[in-house]
Formats: C-alpha cells, structure tokens, sequence
C-alpha cells in the first residue's frame, strides 16, 4: 500500500511540474499617477522544480529624473504542490549597489536572514505559504487555488508584513491575448500608511497577471501588460 501511495504522489507531483511554464517573458507599460514612467519585464525560468523570477524596472522619457536606476527583483525557489515557495529574495538598484537588499528563507528554521547595508539580521516566525514581493504576484497562477479570502506573509529586502487579499470581479481587461475577464484581488489595509495593492488575474489564463496597482505615500504605480510570451 505505501508502495502504492508512493506511486501516485510521484505521478501528481509530475503531473503538476509539467503543467508549469518553462519559461515566461512578460512586459509591462508602467504609470505613474497615470503617466507613462517606464516598462516592467518579468521573466519566470523553470529548470525542473526550481525556478527564476526576475522584474526589471527601467524608466524612459521626462520622468525618469524620478527614477534614475533600473530596479531589479529577484526571486529564487521551488515549485511545490502549493506553488511557489521562494527561498531566496534581491532588491537591487543600478544606480546605488550599495543598496542591494537580500532575504533568505530559511523553511526549516522558519526564520529569514536579512542583509542590507552591510548589516545583517534574522527574523523569526516564517509561516507556510509565505511569499516574497515578487513571487507573490505569481503565486496567483502556481497555487492549487486561492480563496475569496486570501492571507499570507509578504517578505520584502528588509522587513516581513501580513497581507490579506480580498477577491471581486474584476471586469474584462483589454490584453495582448484579446479581451480578458478579471479576477480583482485586493489588500486590505490596516493602517493609512500601509501599502494598498491590487492584482487582476485572467482566471481563463492560469490566472495571470494582466494589471498590477500599488499605492504608497501618494504615489500610484501601475502596471498594465503589453506583450506575453508564454512556453510550455
């Protein structure tokens, strides 16, 4: 019987491997209090169950005086029956390397090593199904599903925060795979000061993300997808 068992979570943990990506190239306009800032390219590279998930930001045209660097975000992991489960997170600014900020995820200790600065320190209490700021996007289209009601840890360079996502119709989103309807996942924030994000996801899509919105100190940054190169 274990035999048995053995078999068929090796089948299902296949299964869902090959039903992941190998690789996606997603690009994205970026705005800024609505005006065009720049571009966000997302890579995603799959090599048997670990993966790459990068986000560039560069800023093109008359505001990008506001932001000189290109931003890089870099998440590194495993794919496991509930999806992502990053063990490394990069923050990283071209235009100041001395910035470069760095968590570890530590899944057995559930702790995470921060360094940044030059300056290192551990946080413990690192709960299952947590998230990084990149992979938390993406975590959308690897989990086996989300509910309407959607809690989890969000690991930044330099801190960790509780996130609850509420889930709404979205409406339909004009995209380069043709017109979408949405899924609208948004957080509830607890505190004026906290990060407000919004997330539509193309449930006829593996829940891609097709729209991302954060506000934070006035500032509302929007990304809207412009171009999608999906492989099998």
């Amino acid at each position: 019987m274990f035999k048995i068992l053995l078999l068929a979570a090796t089948l299902f943990a296949a299964t869902a491997q090959a039903a992941v990506p190998q690789q996606m190239s997603l690009v994205y306009d970026l705005y800024r209090n609505g005006h065009k800032l720049g571009q966000v390219t997302d890579t995603f590279v799959r090599t048997g169950n670990r993966y790459t998930l990068t986000s560039e930001t560069r800023a093109t045209g008359p505001l990008k005086m506001l932001w000189p660097g290109n931003i890089r975000l870099e998440s590194t992991g495993v794919l496991t029956r509930q999806g992502l489960r990053p063990t490394q997170f990069q923050h990283a600014r071209s235009d100041a390397p001395h910035k470069l900020a760095t968590a570890r995820l530590d899944w057995k200790q559930r702790s995470i090593a921060y360094q940044y600065k030059g300056e290192a320190w551990r946080v413990n209490g690192l709960q299952a199904g947590a998230q990084d700021q990149l992979s938390q996007l993406y975590q959308f289209m690897f989990a086996p599903s989300v509910p309407a009601d959607y809690t989890l840890q969000v690991v930044s360079g330099r801190d960790l925060n509780d996130y609850r996502y509420a889930r709404s119709d979205g409406g339909a989103i004009q995209t380069p795979l043709g017109a979408l309807a949405t899924q609208q996942y948004q957080r509830i924030t607890q505190k004026p000061d906290e990060k407000a994000v919004t997330v539509w996801v193309a449930p006829a899509r593996d829940n891609l993300p097709v729209q991302i919105r954060v506000s934070e100190d006035g500032v509302i940054l929007e990304q809207r997808l412009v171009s999608a190169s999906i492989k099998g």
